[in-house]
């Protein structure tokens, strides 16, 4: 809820005219974070698809700041390229507007970061909410202030009140405006306090113990200070006029670190005294108070509400305890992740692993210092999502410090080993990656493990294809797909089914780059047969982009551009921008093939753009690069080079998510 701040928000469109870095500081509390939404909410800086806003609050630690600052960037980096240079570079001179909110926890990083950022990105503005400054060059502060409390906070409260269907009597006005005053017009203090209208009333409130906020006259005390203790009263009021169970719950939930429902919160925080259905009716109770937050059918702990939640977990003495259940949690998730890839729970899993990204980084964090074990286990099972969804630098991050940290051999070292050859292999760093793939063979060889050894013939044949060399790829999958456990895979053991899926789908691009292809088409039809049973979307993908070069092959230009959209849609199920720049690519050869130059301009400057964000120095395997080269030869003969070139641009600059709605079918955006 956003209310007032009008005078704020003009201030600061002019500040970020003349000034590339805007710090709103202030207490907590005071709404820093809400002004810098509402001045990207309104377009008042930079058009929605020129912001971009990461949430640091999800950090732990400054480790993995820089790769979460890409992610809100858009960028699934696929290169070794660490990850401060790839957001540099993706920026470059575009104009563009980034928020880091709530730094203060990571401020010398964040400081070190925002002076490469402002130094190698001339067009960049950066707006920072921080309790704390940068004291950088340039930087242009602005304190933001509590809302006036006998107007704007007046409004909040009563709106607030309002929507928790508590309106107070006219009669109470005064008092309303008395309680604002008190609350010194701080907006979370004010929502907490009208989230506790449902269990007293205003008079109640300001009746209530005022934690150290009494003091005599002569006493004089920072502003700052009391204001903090304001919305620790306010806080304590909603702990106190909390029931026990909500209590209890509000301290467990501080352990999660971004957004969760009410399966994760059951799953998590019940136990002792909080039975499952007590979770659900004290987390509606908490939201109805405003502790939590609840945005888009998703539920969040606000920093500074987390932060009290936390404190009481450790007076509890459970800080310890939850969080090894939180870590247990999330390695049962990532299991069952695991062993319905192939089904049609894919999807659905591509995208809460994605959003639970800060919950496992926290996870493996916990567990690499009280089980490498799992946090072996933990990082081998997420890291081929974290890949495929443009967090290979993580992934990467992970795989390397739990193998370093674990010395266990077993079928799950070596698939993590696995997992590491991937991420170097598709970062296009083949030599370290076809090291692993090797080392990932000799020790297939050695245990006799037919899944293991599918899978590193899955990582050599890779490392063949993309350096140009499909014979031996396909002769390695071949044997390894000839000597495989297939009843394994056939008795239900996902693991198998997996690796025999995967090394079949490899099995295709080696047959096209041989020339092979009615044996491709054939495989691949059956292949993809199989997949749509089973409602797989990833290898799917992968069988209709073979179908599409095939058909671009045989110049079937209607089939190609069929397969082409069939693949885009399976890759935007699951978020992979890597395959959905590709099959961009593959569209825009497509349309040029049919003869319609303009659309294969915007697809092909719809693919550039993502291509930027990958950062990949090849566009897929070798063998296809002729086949795009000729479509955009053929798209400028039919509309011109010049037309094909400005209408390339102009969707290159256009808004992503439009542009892949008018791929899948719809109207073009420009």
């Amino acid at each position: 809820m956003f209310v007032g701040r009008e005078h704020e928000l003009v201030e600061l469109q002019g500040a970020l005219k003349v000034n590339r870095l805007v710090t709103l500081t202030g207490v907590a509390g005071v709404g820093k974070t809400r002004l810098a939404r509402q001045l990207v909410d309104l377009g008042l800086v930079a058009a929605a698809e020129d912001a971009c806003w990461a949430d640091l609050w999800q950090l732990r630690d400054d480790g993995l700041l820089a790769a979460l600052v890409a992610d809100a960037c858009s960028l699934s980096d696929h290169t070794p390229r660490m990850p401060v240079d790839v957001i540099c570079e993706w920026i470059g001179d575009r104009e563009l507007l980034l928020v880091l909110d709530s730094c203060e926890h990571v401020l010398p990083a964040c400081r070190s970061l925002v002076k490469v950022l402002l130094a190698k990105c001339p067009q960049l503005r950066i707006v920072a909410t921080s309790r704390e400054l940068f004291h950088l060059d340039g930087e242009f502060v602005f304190v933001v202030q509590p809302l006036p409390c006998t107007t704007d906070a007046a409004e909040l409260f009563l709106r607030r009140a309002t929507e928790s269907g508590h309106v107070p009597e006219p009669g109470d006005l005064n008092q309303v405006t008395e309680l604002c005053t008190y609350l010194d017009g701080l907006p979370l203090a004010l929502e907490l306090a009208a989230g506790a209208l449902r269990h007293c009333s205003i008079e109640d409130l300001l009746r209530r113990p005022r934690h150290e906020l009494s003091r005599g006259e002569d006493e004089v005390r920072p502003l700052a200070p009391r204001r903090h203790d304001v919305l620790r009263t306010a806080l304590g009021w909603s702990h106190e006029l909390c029931t026990p169970a909500e209590r209890l719950l509000w301290a467990r939930l501080s352990i999660v670190h971004g957004h969760f429902d009410e399966a994760v919160a059951v799953a998590l925080c019940s136990g002792g005294p909080l039975s499952a259905f007590d979770v659900g009716h004290a987390l509606a109770g908490l939201v109805d108070k405003s502790v939590v937050t609840r945005r888009r059918g998703r539920c969040l702990l606000l920093d500074t509400v987390r932060e009290y939640g936390r404190l009481w977990l450790a007076e509890l003495g459970e800080l310890d305890a939850m969080a090894s259940t939180h870590a247990s949690y999330f390695l049962t998730q990532a299991r069952r992740a695991d062993a319905t890839w192939t089904s049609a729970e894919q999807t659905g899993w591509y995208r809460t692993i994605k959003e639970a990204h800060p919950d496992l980084c926290a996870a493996l964090d916990h567990l690499l210092d009280h089980d490498v074990d799992a946090a072996l286990e933990l990082a081998t099972l997420t890291g081929f999502y974290w890949t495929c969804c443009g967090h290979a630098h993580t992934a990467q991050l992970y795989l390397s410090r739990t193998l370093n940290a674990c010395d266990r051999q077993g079928p799950m070292r070596q698939r993590a080993v696995w997992a590491l050859g991937l991420t170097y292999l598709l970062q296009g760093n083949h030599v370290t990656g076809t090291h692993l793939a090797r080392q990932c063979l000799e020790s297939a060889r050695v245990t006799g493990d037919a899944t293991a050894l599918l899978r590193a013939a899955y990582l050599q044949a890779m490392s063949d294809l993309l350096q140009g060399n499909p014979r031996p790829s396909l002769e390695l999958l071949e044997h390894a797909l000839r000597n495989a456990d297939v009843h394994s895979a056939d008795r239900g053991d996902e693991p198998a089914r997996q690796a025999v899926m995967m090394c079949r789908m490899l099995r295709l691009f080696a047959l096209t780059g041989l020339g092979e292809l009615e044996e491709s088409r054939r495989s691949a039809m059956a292949l993809r047969a199989e997949c749509v049973a089973m409602g797989e979307h990833w290898i799917r993908s992968y069988a209709d982009y073979q179908m599409c070069v095939i058909a671009l092959r045989a110049q079937d230009s209607e089939l190609s551009l069929k397969y082409a959209r069939s693949m885009l849609h399976a890759k935007q199920q699951i978020g992979d921008t890597f395959g959905i720049a590709l099959g961009l690519d593959m569209l825009a050869a497509a349309f040029s093939a049919n003869g319609n130059g303009l659309s294969a301009a915007l697809a092909s400057g719809a693919g550039q753009r993502l291509w930027d964000a990958v950062g990949h120095p090849q566009r897929g395997a070798p063998d296809v690069a002729p086949l795009r080269e000729a479509g955009e030869e053929r798209a400028r003969r039919l509309v011109g080079a010049g037309t094909y070139e400005s209408y390339r641009s102009e969707a290159s600059h256009a808004d992503p998510g439009e542009m892949l709605a008018w791929a899948a079918g719809g109207e073009p955006p420009l």
